[in-house]
C-alpha cells in the first residue's frame, strides 16, 4: 500500500501548511544550534572542573591514613566519576581510535605524578576505568560513566508553548491574509445586477482596498450597463406599440377575409409580446417601490376574489394572519403571473401560505396541468424560455412570466422555486425571507 502526499486544496491551508512547517523548521534550527552550544559549553567547563577535581581527590586519598580512605568514598562521588579502592574490573585497552575525551583530561591532571593504566569495562553501560596506586602501594581505580547531561524538566513544556504560539501565529496570519479575499468572494456570489449595488468596504491595506476599489467600480459599471439595456429594451418595446396599434386599426378597415383574421391574430400576439417586453424591463426596477405594511391573508383573499368575480377556479388554503412589510404591487405581480400561468395550463389554482413572518413565508401556486421536465425547471425562469411541449406561442405565452415573477422576487428579497406535483402538475413556490 503506498501514500501519496496531496498538495492541500485551500488556500487557507496552504499558507497555515507553509508558515506553519516553516517556522518549525527555524526553531528546530535555533533549538539545535542553542543545544549544540550548551552541549560544547558544558563539556568544556565539565573538562575544566574534572582536571582540577580528579587531582585534588586523589592528592586526599593519597594523604589519608588507608583506614579512613572508605569513609572519603562517598565525599568524593561525583555523578560521571567515582573512585574505587581496588583493582580495576577486568576489560580491554582503549581503542586509539576512539579514545574519550575525559582520558585526556585524567592524564592532564595525573600523569606527571602516577602511572596510569586505562581500559575499557565492556558491559550494557559502556564506560572505562583508570588505574593508579597511591604512595603506600594501595590501588585505586577512577571509575569514569560518560552521561549526557539531563534535559531540564521545564525544557518540553517550553517547547510545547513554543508550538502552541507558533500555531496561533500562523492562523492568525493566515486570517488576516484570507479575510480579504473571502470577503470579496462573498461580495461576488451575492453580486445581484438587479439590486441596488453593496460597495465593499474600501478600508484596510493597499492591496485590498484597491481590490475592493476595482470590484466596486465593476458592480457599478454592470449596474449602469443592465439599466442601459433596460432603458433600451424599455423604450422600443414603448415605442412599438403605437405603429402596431395603426396596422390593428388599418386593419379594421379591410374586408373580412381569412388573411385578416391571420393578420389581427398576428397583430395581437406581437402587442402582448411588446406589453411582456415593457413589463419585464420595468421589473427590473422592481426594488424602487416603497415598502409598506400589509396583512397577507387580506392580501391574498382579494387577490383571489378578483379571479372568483370573473369565474376562474382560484382558492385560497391557509390562514396565518401574518403582518409583512414588502413591496405590495410587486408581490401582487408576482402572484398574478403565477395563478395565471395555473389557470391558463389546468383551468384552476389553489394558493397555499405557510409559515410565519418571524421564521419565513412561502406562498405555494399549485396547478393539475401538464407540469414541466425535471430538466428545464431552472431554464424556465430564464427571460423568453418557453416549453414548446406543452407551454408554446399558440397559447400565448412569451416566456417571460416566469422570468418577471423572478426579477420581481429577487426586488423584494425573496426567491422562487419549482417543483413537480406527485400525480402530475406544477408547485410554484414564493419564499419570503424572515422578518428582520
Amino acid at each position: 500500500m503506498s501514500f501519496a502526499l496531496h498538495w492541500p486544496r485551500t488556500l487557507a491551508s496552504r499558507l497555515s501548511l507553509i508558515f506553519l512547517v516553516g517556522l518549525i523548521l527555524a526553531q528546530a534550527l535555533s533549538f539545535g544550534a542553542q543545544y549544540y552550544e550548551r552541549y560544547q559549553s558544558t563539556k568544556n567547563t565539565m573538562l575544566g572542573t574534572l582536571e582540577t577535581d580528579v587531582s585534588t581527590s586523589v592528592a586526599i586519598l593519597d594523604r589519608l591514613p588507608a583506614a579512613e580512605r572508605p569513609d572519603w568514598l562517598m565525599r568524593l562521588q561525583r555523578r560521571n566519576y567515582g573512585y574505587l579502592l581496588r583493582e580495576a574490573d577486568p576489560g580491554v585497552p582503549l581503542n586509539p581510535n576512539d579514545i574519550p575525551i575525559a582520558v585526556h583530561s585524567i592524564q592532564a591532571a595525573l600523569g606527571g605524578d602516577y602511572v596510569l593504566t586505562f581500559s575499557e569495562i565492556p558491559g550494557p553501560i559502556k564506560h572505562f576505568q583508570a588505574q593508579l596506586r597511591l604512595a603506600d602501594g594501595s590501588p585505586v581505580t577512577l571509575d569514569v560513566r560518560p552521561k549526557v547531561a539531563p534535559m531540564s524538566p521545564w525544557l518540553p513544556f517550553m517547547l510545547l508553548g513554543q508550538l502552541a504560539l507558533m500555531i496561533a501565529c500562523t492562523w492568525l496570519a493566515v486570517r488576516i491574509a484570507i479575510r480579504p479575499l473571502t470577503r470579496l468572494a462573498d461580495a461576488v456570489a451575492n453580486l445581484d445586477p438587479n439590486a441596488h449595488p453593496v460597495p465593499l468596504d474600501e478600508n484596510g491595506p493597499r492591496e485590498v482596498a484597491h481590490a475592493a476599489m476595482a470590484f466596486n467600480a465593476m458592480q457599478t459599471r454592470i449596474a449602469d450597463y443592465l439599466k442601459e439595456r433596460m432603458q433600451l429594451l424599455a423604450a422600443i418595446s414603448h415605442d412599438l406599440q403605437t405603429p402596431i396599434t395603426r396596422m390593428k386599426l388599418r386593419a379594421e378597415f379591410m374586408d373580412d377575409s381569412a388573411e385578416k383574421d391571420k393578420l389581427t391574430q398576428d397583430l395581437s400576439e406581437i402587442e402582448h409580446l411588446v406589453r411582456e417586453g415593457v413589463a419585464y424591463a420595468r421589473s427590473v426596477h422592481g426594488a424602487t417601490e416603497a415598502s409598506c405594511r400589509l396583512n397577507l391573508d387580506s392580501f391574498l383573499d382579494s387577490l383571489v376574489f378578483d379571479y372568483q368575480d370573473t369565474g376562474q377556479d382560484v382558492t385560497l388554503a391557509g390562514k396565518n394572519g401574518a403582518v409583512i412589510e414588502t413591496r405590495p404591487h410587486a408581490l401582487r405581480r408576482i402572484l398574478v403571473n403565477l395563478v395565471d400561468n395555473a389557470v391558463k395550463f389546468s383551468g384552476a389554482a389553489e394558493v397555499v401560505i405557510d409559515g410565519t413572518a418571524d421564521a419565513g413565508l412561502s406562498i405555494s401556486v399549485l396547478d393539475r396541468g401538464p407540469g414541466i421536465a425535471e430538466a428545464e425547471l431552472a431554464d424556465v425562469l430564464k427571460p423568453f424560455y418557453r416549453v414548446e411541449s406543452s407551454r408554446n406561442r399558440s397559447t400565448g405565452g412569451t416566456g417571460l412570466g416566469l422570468a418577471i415573477a423572478q426579477q420581481l422576487a429577487q426586488a423584494i428579497g425573496g426567491s422562487l422555486s419549482l417543483h413537480n406535483r406527485d400525480g402530475g402538475g406544477l408547485c410554484v413556490t414564493l419564499h419570503l425571507p424572515a422578518k428582520a
